[in-house]
């Protein structure tokens, strides 16, 4: 699939940048786009629609006839494929799925049913622009999720990376952009012009604001509720609240020993230090010679979100 550069004049795309640079981080071996499937995965890509030789688009589907889809894509029953969409290889819709708008989408994707993806924004600005969704490549849609195509004002478009899981009934918004290798479990809420880095795993119910940057790594506890940035590598539950280091995390992805120690010290330092300010904590990085790169990209990313409003970095580009 070919890809669409970022267009970095928007508030959404300024914030993709800042947020994913360094995010395939070179002290660990986080798992790369072309990273073997996972059992689980490798399994979907085997389920067949029908059983015996049937054609691989339902007589039940309806496509659009200038549709671009790929030769080897499995649409089951009961979907409609709408006229401006392109679909690579390998790619399969289970029954009842929709798929409308400008969108684009990679190679093996699985679909369940009754997801909706490049459906129109829930947004009052929307004007009925060509809007796009570009989704890459490896992601699982599981049933109910909804995926929508960006805003004239918020960049033009919603961006999903790859090897994603999106667990059943999550909302990802308009003007959203999502890194890649991230898992988002189910009835996860996630508003317009949220940049979400990679390897962000999401526990069921959270909520997350519009404007919001997820760092990568960051691990979201079981119906939170974020209204501010959550900096790279940490565990937030409840209201904002940040928990501990997302040590298991980033053992799985490969950190070392020595990154890990790091950055726990940094994390007690900024938020579990007695008798200092956070402010006060955060200070003391700047005199800190040979600092670990991981440790400083946390600290940039705090220094970042307080050149914003309300704790959301975003929030200081947005022009409308």
């Amino acid at each position: 699939m070919e890809q669409t550069a970022q267009d970095n004049s928007t508030p959404a795309a300024a914030a993709a940048t800042a947020a994913t640079n360094g995010s395939d981080h070179a002290g660990a071996t986080a798992a790369a786009p072309t990273e073997p499937r996972r059992a689980w995965f490798r399994h979907l890509l085997k389920f067949r629609l029908f059983s015996g030789e049937q054609p691989k688009i339902s007589p039940h589907a309806v496509v659009d006839e200038t549709a671009e889809i790929h030769e080897s894509v499995e649409i089951g029953p009961f979907c409609v494929v709408g006229p401006h969409v392109k679909m690579g290889p390998g790619c399969k819709l289970l029954n009842n799925v929709t798929i409308l708008g400008h969108t684009t989408i990679g190679s093996e994707n699985v679909f369940f049913p009754n997801a909706v993806i490049g459906a129109p924004p829930q947004d009052l600005k929307y004007k009925g622009g060509n809007t796009r969704l570009e989704i890459g490549d490896g992601n699982t849609f599981r049933e109910a999720v909804t995926v929508h195509v960006g805003t004239e004002k918020g960049g033009g478009v919603t961006r999903v990376g790859s090897r994603n899981l999106l667990m059943i009934n999550s909302h990802l918004g308009h003007d959203v952009h999502l890194g890649s290798r991230c898992v988002i479990s189910n009835n996860v809420m996630i508003a317009g012009h949220v940049v979400i880095g990679n390897n962000v795993s999401m526990m069921g119910l959270v909520g997350i604001h519009h404007f919001v940057t997820i760092g990568d790594f960051a691990y979201l506890g079981g119906a939170a509720r974020i209204h501010h940035d959550v900096p790279p590598f940490v565990k937030v539950d409840g209201e904002d609240r940040i928990r501990a280091l997302n040590t298991i995390g980033l053992k799985r992805a490969g950190f070392t020993d020595d990154d890990i120690a790091a950055l726990k010290d940094a994390v007690r330092k900024i938020w579990f230090g007695r008798k200092k300010t956070f402010s006060q904590s955060l200070a003391e990085f700047d005199l800190m010679n040979g600092m670990n790169p991981h440790v400083k990209e946390m600290v940039e990313f705090l220094r970042r979100r307080d050149l914003g409003k309300h704790g959301r970095y975003l929030e200081s580009l947005r022009t409308a």
